[in-house]
């Protein structure tokens, strides 16, 4: 049986079998092995890691601990009671409108931070008047509908993922701004520190970046350091604002004080720092790399419901998931009725009830003509949410055009 036990349950003769781990560069060759003695355990604590699962069949039990499907149905149940509390979020401009632009800006965007990182290689400054215009229209186009541009972010490939990962940051950080009632002001900040939240990995070779095996010792203090990185060339850059800094230098900070480079805590993280970390988080694990499967972004905001135990704010947490919705746009979502689809757009009224573009039907596995259907409509329902290359379907194919 796989249970969630807590860090100091850890014991060896134990079998991990997922490390829960809340970030994904961790020192081990992967997230399940047999501990085989306490210095194991005390490196899995210096990680940060507070809770993580075992595999009791494989390993010594913890008799009192909850099963992993226990902890499974109580996330379930908080997600349901995060749903009956959605904000306000007034749609400014019809999706289909909104969406040729947000292609456009999508496509400008990754252009841009790809340039700006090949710039920083070679030594020269971040050219910050190229960066502004692209924020404040990214700002513009979530503001007049976030479902347009939001799941373009998160189609990323695996090459390109550190500067695609920059671009989703950016878009999420205004989404969740939005959803707090920022000011749009306030709101550019951070989206400008999202998209150089990352700057610092130009300073680090891509073999180490991208490298598909495990990470030697010296390897994961050099993936760290690219938050030190960053917070340097911000210092050599005329224009950056403090939140803006504040979301580059404090994305890998944690709640409890186990993140870097500071180790900050609670109210020592900015609070646009700890809104970073969860951005950067919930896009990282949701996101396919070269050495790590994306969860489905469902899976993943169930992730941060989890951590928020220990990792972050509880209540941004919640906040964070109703700013993006339950099934975030671009979910591949199956239905009750076995029809399949994409969420294209959140229902104000429930986030359990988006509206869907179903195109196939799973029980006869074959495309069905296209429809968009508005479940709080309807009385079919969202039955699971699934993955798109387990089911050979382009995303970019189906979301509005």
């Amino acid at each position: 049986m796989i249970k969630q036990i807590r860090i100091d349950q850890l014991k060896p003769g134990m079998y991990v079998h997922d490390l829960n781990c809340g970030w994904l560069d961790h020192p081990f060759l992967s997230n399940a092995f047999y501990v085989r003695d306490a210095a194991t355990v005390d490196k899995i604590a210096e990680v940060g890691i507070r809770e993580l699962y075992i595999d009791t069949v494989k390993g010594a039990d913890v008799w009192a601990a909850r099963s992993q499907r226990e902890v499974n149905a109580d996330l379930d149940q908080r997600l349901q009671e995060i749903a009956r509390k959605p904000p306000e979020k007034p749609i400014a401009t019809e999706l289909t409108e909104e969406s040729v632009r947000a292609r456009r800006l999508h496509g400008e965007a990754n252009k841009i931070v790809r340039h700006m990182m090949d710039d920083i290689r070679m030594g020269q400054q971040i050219q910050i008047d190229r960066i502004e215009p692209l924020v404040e229209n990214m700002v513009d186009s979530i503001f007049r509908n976030q479902d347009a541009l939001l799941p373009l972010a998160r189609l990323k490939n695996h090459d390109d993922y550190t500067f695609e990962h920059s671009v989703s940051v950016c878009a999420l950080l205004v989404a969740f701004g939005r959803g707090m009632k920022l000011s749009k002001e306030v709101i550019k900040e951070m989206a400008l520190g999202g998209l150089l939240h990352d700057v610092g990995k130009a300073r680090i070779p891509d073999e180490i970046l991208n490298k598909p095996a495990k990470l030697t010792d010296d390897e994961y203090v050099r993936i760290q350091s690219h938050v030190a990185q960053g917070r340097l060339l911000l210092e050599q850059t005329p224009g950056i604002g403090e939140i803006a800094r504040q979301v580059t230098c404090q994305h890998h900070e944690r709640f409890d004080g186990s993140g870097y480079p500071d180790k900050l805590a609670g109210g020592g993280i900015s609070l646009y720092g700890q809104m970073a970390a969860i951005v950067d988080v919930y896009d990282a694990i949701s996101s396919e790399r070269v050495y790590h499967k994306g969860m489905s972004p469902t899976q993943a905001l169930k992730k941060l419901l989890e951590w928020s135990a220990h990792h972050f704010d509880p209540q941004l947490v919640q906040a964070f998931i109703r700013a993006i919705g339950i099934y975030p746009t671009g979910t591949l979502v199956q239905l009750d009725s076995k029809r399949m689809g994409v969420v294209v757009e959140q229902n104000e009224k429930s986030l359990l009830e988006p509206v869907v573009r179903i195109f196939y039907h799973a029980g006869q596995q074959h495309y069905i003509p296209p429809e968009i259907v508005d479940l709080a409509k309807v009385q079919d329902r969202i039955a699971s949410f699934e993955n798109y290359e387990k089911w050979k379907i382009d995303p970019y194919h189906w979301l509005p055009a």
